[in-house]
């Protein structure tokens, strides 16, 4: 019999300064048996950074063709195809000629070595972006996983602080392509 992915909820208050952004969330994260916690918080963050109307979660790491966050627009095409960690180059390829964005968010002991290998690839697709979250930030983010999360993220002057009420961890996500 296959492991079931666990359901995480959470009440996600996002601030973005930067944006003009201001709501509140409530998310399901179903988290798949081979999914970590540092892995599932890092989507969370990802999704704060990215809040907007009609943000949702795929479905995750079961389904082949479809990104850990998008939204889509009326007519079903793909504006906003987001993924976590370090895929691999030709997953990339395929989701910016689905999508008219593409936000990735490197994370973990590897990215930088990821990056260095990848980088002259991922170069040529022009509606790419890619940021590195620092794996101490991320660490810290994964201690604050629980099955029910209330969670507040503040984003201004392209930092964000997620805090749970008894801890903040701060995010500077550095953008690694396209280089400005």
């Amino acid at each position: 019999m296959a492991l079931r992915s666990v359901v995480y909820k959470a009440i996600l208050q996002v601030a973005d300064m930067d944006r003009g952004y201001y709501a509140e969330h409530a998310l399901v994260v179903a988290r798949h048996p081979s999914e970590t916690d540092e892995r599932m918080m890092v989507r969370v963050v990802a999704f704060a950074l990215n809040a907007t109307e009609g943000l949702a979660f795929g479905r995750g790491l079961s389904v082949d063709d479809e990104p850990d966050i998008w939204r889509k627009d009326l007519t079903g095409a793909i504006e906003t195809w987001i993924e976590v960690g370090l895929p691999d180059e030709k997953w990339l390829r395929k989701a910016c000629g689905r999508a008219g964005q593409v936000v990735l968010y490197a994370y973990g002991r590897t990215a930088d070595g990821w990056w260095q290998q990848n980088r002259n690839k991922l170069s040529r697709l022009e509606n790419l972006r890619v940021f590195r979250l620092d794996p101490d930030a991320t660490a810290a983010a994964a201690r604050m996983a629980e099955r029910s999360m209330r969670l507040q993220c503040n984003v201004q002057d392209a930092e964000a602080w997620l805090g749970n009420g008894t801890e903040i961890v701060r995010f500077s996500p550095e953008m690694l392509y396209p280089i400005i």
